[in-house]
């Protein structure tokens, strides 16, 4: 179920931009257990300008091929958290090319009665899912 919203600057054209969805998505289920069906993502393209990303001091460089990529998910433990993040970073970087240093992830987590997925119901609590 998590719904995933990548950030990236305008440029990279649409096989570029699957393979990125594709290989996060491999990583996601493989991390946090969850079925391959359960994919929600989009993309956010923005001008130069309008993304602003330090290193915090960590002295990471980025560049235009930067990817933030913001996760909506149920509660997942820390260990789950862990394996996403090196297996997204690893892959992203086998598979496209994309620097560690260009990806930048935050978990926001929510609770069951925070998602509905149509028809104006919480599934999960009205146990459509589980």
């Amino acid at each position: 179920m998590p719904l995933l919203k990548f950030d990236v600057i305008t440029g990279r054209n649409d096989q570029e931009l699957r393979t990125i969805l594709d290989t996060t998505h491999q990583a996601m289920v493989e991390a946090f257990e969850v079925p391959a069906t359960d994919r929600y993502q989009s993309v956010t393209q923005h001008r130069p300008a309008e993304m602003v990303l330090e290193d915090t001091g960590l002295g990471f460089r980025r560049s235009d091929k930067v990817v933030v990529l913001t996760v909506i998910s149920r509660r997942r433990t820390e260990p789950q958290k862990q394996k996403f993040y090196r297996l997204l970073a690893e892959r992203l970087h086998e598979k496209c090319g994309l620097s560690p240093d260009d990806l930048i992830v935050s978990i926001v987590e929510n609770s069951d009665a925070d998602w509905s997925f149509g028809h104006g119901r919480a599934q999960f609590l009205t146990n459509e899912l589980s």
